[in-house]
C-alpha cells in the first residue's frame, strides 16, 4: 500500500470550494453551539451576535473568542454541546490552578479525529502494511489515543507501547519490525542515543519515519534524530482543546504543517488587539472547530505564536500551512511534552509553607529536557544540615510531581539568594534554544 493522500478530494480541494465548505460548516456549527451551550450563548448575546448573523467565512470576525479562562469557568462539562449520553470519550489536559481542561468526543468526533491522524500517517508514506510504534503516553492526555486511532483507521498494525522503559522500546523495534515511530522529539532523540549505547545502529532496526510532537523542537534537532534513527522526522500539531494531535501535519516536503481546513478554521491575530492579521505575519494562532459536535470551540485563542503560508505546497495539498509555534503569549512552558505553568509551582510552594521565591531552570542535555527549580528557604525552615535539606527537597519534589505530572529537581537555597531585578526575581531561565 503506497498512498499519496488519505482523502484526496478534501486534501486537494480547490481553494474556492474549500472556502465555501468552511463557510457553510462554520454557520452550521456556530448555530449548534449557540443553541446548545448556554455559557457561550450568553457571551454571544452580550456581543450582539446570533446565528442569523453568521452566514459564511466573511462573518468570522463577529464571533467572540474563547480562551482557557472560559474552559476553567465551565469545568467540567459546561461547554459541551451535546447531551452527556452522546459523549463516548473524555480527555483532559493540565490546568494552571489544579483544575484540568476537560474535553469530550462523540463517536462521530472520534472518526474525524482518526481521519485527521490517518492523513498525517499517509502524508509521510505510511500505509496498511506498516507497524506503528506508538510511544506517546496513553491516558487522559490525547497523544497516545490520537495516533492509535489514526493508525487503526488506516489499517496499520499499532504497537501501543506507550512511553518509558527505553531498552524495551528498542527491543520491540527490533523484534516487531516497527517502521513508524510516534513520540515526543526529545524522547526520539533519547531512543537514538540508547540505540547507540546498546551497540546498535539504524541498520539494526526497520524504522523509516517518525511523527514527533507535543513539544517545541528545532531543525537542528530534526537532523540529529534523523541521523540517529536513520529516518525522516515529521512534525505534528494539536491541542487537547481543539481536538488533540492531527490538527495540522507535515508532508514529505517538511515545509510547514498542513491544517485540516475542512475541520478547522485557523487565523492569526494580534495578541494585544485581537485584530486578524494577513497571512505571512507572525501572530497568535486561533482555531475554530467547524465539524466537532461534543466540544466545538469557536475562535479558541491558543497562545501559540505562528505564521500561515497559503502558497501551494509541492505535495499538491491545498490546505494552508502553519509554521512550527514560535513562542507563547503567556508564561506556559512545555517540558518533556508536558505543559508547566509557574503558577502551578507557586501553588505547591505556598501549600508547603514556602514563599513564592523560586527560579525555574530549563535546559537541554543530549536532546533531553532538564528541569530544576531553585527555591528560597524561609527562616523557619532554614537548616544547614545536609540531610535535613535533602529531606525537604524530596518532599517538595514529590508534591510538585503530583501537580505537574513531571519530575523536577528541587534545590533549596538560602533566603534572598535568588537575584532580583526591579524587585522581582527572574522566574524562568530557559536555555534550550527551541526556535531557529
Amino acid at each position: 500500500m503506497n498512498l499519496k493522500y488519505y482523502q484526496k478530494e478534501m486534501e486537494c480541494m480547490p481553494e474556492a470550494e474549500l472556502k465555501k465548505l468552511q463557510g457553510e460548516r462554520l454557520a452550521a456549527n456556530f448555530r449548534h453551539v449557540y443553541e446548545n451551550v448556554e455559557y457561550y450563548r450568553n457571551r454571544c448575546k452580550a456581543a450582539g451576535v446570533t446565528p442569523d448573523d453568521i452566514k459564511g467565512l466573511e462573518d468570522l470576525d463577529k464571533i467572540p473568542f474563547t480562551c482557557k479562562d472560559d474552559l476553567r469557568a465551565t469545568y467540567p462539562y459546561g461547554l459541551f454541546a451535546v447531551p452527556m449520553k452522546d459523549v463516548v470519550r473524555v480527555h483532559a489536559s493540565s490546568g494552571t490552578t489544579g483544575k484540568q481542561i476537560v474535553v469530550g468526543y462523540t463517536a462521530g468526533d472520534l472518526e474525524i479525529w482518526n481521519d485527521c491522524c490517518a492523513r498525517q500517517l499517509v502524508a509521510i508514506g505510511a500505509g496498511s502494511d506498516d507497524f506503528v510504534q506508538n510511544s506517546y503516553g496513553y491516558g487522559m492526555f490525547t497523544g497516545g489515543f490520537g495516533i492509535h486511532g489514526g493508525a487503526t483507521k488506516l489499517g496499520a498494525a499499532v504497537i501501543p507501547v506507550s512511553s518509558g522503559n527505553t531498552t524495551r522500546q528498542i527491543t520491540f523495534m527490533r523484534d516487531f519490525g516497527s517502521t513508524v515511530l510516534c513520540c515526543t522529539p526529545s524522547y526520539a532523540a533519547y531512543l537514538g542515543e540508547t540505540l547507540k549505547e546498546m551497540g546498535l545502529s539504524p541498520s539494526d532496526i526497520k524504522l523509516k519515519a517518525g511523527i514527533f510532537g507535543a513539544e517545541p523542537w528545532t531543525e537542528e534537532m530534526r537532523a540529529d534524530i534523523e541521523k540517529a534513527l536513520g529516518i525522516k522526522a515529521y512534525d505534528i500539531y494539536g491541542l487537547t482543546e481543539v481536538m488533540g494531535p492531527g490538527v495540522a501535519y507535515e508532508c514529505f516536503e517538511q515545509k510547514g504543517m498542513h491544517v485540516n481546513e475542512d475541520h478547522f478554521i485557523i487565523e492569526t491575530i494580534d495578541p494585544e488587539t485581537g485584530k486578524r492579521l494577513p497571512d505571512g505575519e507572525k501572530g497568535e494562532l486561533v482555531f475554530t472547530a467547524i465539524t466537532k459536535q461534543a466540544f466545538p470551540l469557536m475562535r479558541f485563542r491558543t497562545k501559540d505564536i505562528g505564521v500561515l503560508n497559503r502558497k501551494r505546497c509541492a505535495c499538491g495539498r491545498t490546505f494552508v500551512r502553519m509554521s512550527k509555534p514560535m513562542g507563547r503569549t503567556d508564561d506556559m512552558l512545555i517540558i518533556r511534552g508536558v505543559n508547566v505553568f509557574p503558577s502551578q509551582i507557586e501553588g505547591v510552594l505556598l501549600q508547603n509553607g514556602y514563599q513564592a521565591n523560586y527560579q525555574i531552570i530549563v535546559g537541554r542535555e543530549n536532546n533531553n529536557d532538564t528541569f530544576e527549580i531553585k527555591v528560597e528557604m524561609i527562616p523557619e525552615k532554614f537548616s544547614d544540615v545536609v540531610s535535613e535539606v535533602s529531606k525537604q527537597e524530596k518532599l517538595l519534589e514529590s508534591s510538585l510531581l503530583t501537580v505537574l505530572q513531571i519530575k523536577a529537581k528541587v534545590t533549596l537555597v538560602a533566603p534572598k539568594s535568588i537575584a532580583r531585578s526591579e524587585g522581582k526575581a527572574k522566574r524562568v531561565i530557559d536555555t534550550r534554544k527551541l526556535h531557529d
